[in-house]
């Protein structure tokens, strides 16, 4: 908290609403007790008014929410005792990382009766066991620093999104992130062992083994990954770790279709099997659009991004040499040249190539964000039913809103589509964003009718919560919601989210 604002937040408060809601006999009586937190966390780690105004808008800038402090814990043991603060008085509790979610998952509603927990203080690095390759890491690291304590001990944590540098591992698990390379190492659940966890009435789980079988009960542990903080607060990670491999060679692909680029990753799992390390899908738009927002990139191929309608990334990670894998890359993409799937490709000759090549697909985001909001859809389909499902939707949008823009990238290797729809020339950004409902639901149905997911990485947060009740099977759905009543019976742990 800055020097000048009192201790107090001052934002009024519907006391009504919040007895209602949470059962809080006297509101301005708890928000009074907060000076309770501060001499348990210190002031300065209390932020109340405007202080709490960075955490309570979401990445996206979609979500905008009031809160009636904001809480940053040093330890887990000081978590605990938030915890318990907040469970005495029927306060909810909404955790954030990194706030770089996108779907709301980390953002309080407008009532301004909830305690933001910040778990960034959290961002100790516990202990390095090569040998096991393992590691223990607190929820508020971040993932570039999990990253780099990795490679100090000569090992791979896998990982890797566009976000690492601010986003957390908490936040990461929270919501069982999938990244760049989930084809060959998994989503961010197959990359844990044990999770240490405060529950929502303050209790500390530990449950921080580094073991590859441990058969003594239910799987706790996966119950809390993904769950976005609806049933606890994940505080620590035992992570695994890989070995390093001795040579990464990167590709960009031209392609003339999606149907080439579903044939293209199928000749690349034959030919790489397990050393295919990513596989990366975009439309030519999403890297005009890069290309146009950072001048300082550019598309290694004549004509730029207008050469063809699709490229994709791949990435090989070898165990013998560059020069291996770069004649294995040679052998691959040649036979793809031959019958026709790939019309053009660029192979990194050096680590320094590859990073561009990396930042060109990293930067479709930002450019996105730049350009203007659009309708995001972050969906898993079987990879055999992705150029069907693209040609069809894309189809359905225009039959119903006439000159919209597809903006189309993803994780194609392990099914994940970001199918985001812009304005194009025809809407204002005003005019889509009226129609996104229209939009969301459209799409929505379509993947349900090619049996895929309307989440695959991003979580549902505030986002999707109301959309689940129409595509999960409802005896799921109900188990869901038995198991939050079991774990949250007081409803306090980021509610309003998944459920």
């Amino acid at each position: 908290m800055h020097p000048g604002h009192d201790i107090v937040a001052k934002r009024p408060v519907p006391a009504g609403r919040a007895a209602k809601l949470y059962g809080i006999a006297s509101l301005e009586a708890d928000m009074g007790s907060i000076d309770e937190l501060a001499r348990l966390l210190g002031t300065q780690h209390v932020l109340t008014g405007a202080d709490t105004e960075p955490f309570t808008v979401d990445w996206r800038g979609r979500y905008t929410g009031h809160a009636l402090a904001v809480a940053r814990p040093g330890s887990v043991h000081e978590l605990a005792e938030v915890v318990k603060w907040c469970a005495a008085r029927g306060i909810p509790m909404i955790p954030q990382g990194g706030n770089t979610g996108l779907c709301g998952a980390a953002t309080p509603d407008d009532s301004g009766t909830a305690l933001v927990v910040v778990l960034t203080r959290l961002n100790a690095v516990r202990e390095v066991d090569a040998e096991n390759d393992t590691m223990v890491v607190e929820a508020g690291c971040t993932l570039q620093a999990v990253q780099e304590a990795a490679q100090a001990a000569d090992r791979l944590f896998p990982l890797s999104l566009a976000a690492q540098g601010s986003c957390t591992i908490g936040g990461n698990l929270a919501t069982n992130a999938g990244g760049t390379q989930v084809l060959r190492y998994g989503n961010a659940r197959e990359l844990v062992l044990g999770l240490e966890v405060v529950t929502p009435d303050g209790e500390i789980w530990n449950g921080l083994r580094g073991l590859r079988k441990d058969n003594t009960g239910y799987d706790l542990r996966n119950l809390y990954i993904g769950s976005e903080g609806t049933l606890g607060f994940i505080t620590a990670a035992s992570l695994r770790l890989y070995p390093r491999p001795v040579a990464q060679c990167t590709a960009l692909l031209a392609l003339p279709s999606v149907d080439a680029a579903v044939a293209m990753l199928a000749l690349a799992r034959k030919g790489f099997a397990a050393a295919l390390t990513a596989y990366e899908l975009m439309a030519s738009n999403c890297l005009d659009g890069v290309v146009r927002c950072f001048p300082d990139q550019r598309l290694p191929f004549e004509g730029g991004a207008a050469a063809m309608p699709w490229f994709a990334l791949l990435e090989l990670s070898d165990s013998e040499s560059e020069q291996h894998a770069r004649e294995r890359f040679e052998h691959v993409v040649g036979a793809a040249m031959e019958e026709g799937l790939v019309s053009d490709a660029v192979i990194a000759a050096n680590a320094s190539q590859s990073r561009a090549l990396w930042h060109l697909r990293e930067s479709i985001p930002l450019a996105e964000k730049a350009f203007g909001k659009s309708v995001k859809h972050d969906i898993a389909l079987p990879a055999s039913r992705i150029a069907e499902f693209i040609a069809t939707t894309d189809a359905a949008l225009q039959a119903d809103f006439p000159g919209v823009e597809h903006v189309i990238f993803g994780h194609l290797g392990d099914g994940n589509l970001h199918y985001n729809v812009a304005r194009g020339t025809a809407y204002t950004e005003e005019a889509l964003l009226a129609r996104q409902a229209d939009i969301h639901s459209l799409v929505h149905d379509r993947v349900h009718a090619f049996r895929g997911s309307i989440s695959a990485e991003h979580g549902i947060g505030q986002l999707k919560r109301d959309y689940l009740p129409r595509y999960k099977d409802p005896v799921e759905l109900a188990l869901m919601h038995r198991i939050k009543a079991a774990l949250d019976p007081a409803g306090l742990m980021n509610p309003g989210k998944v459920l």
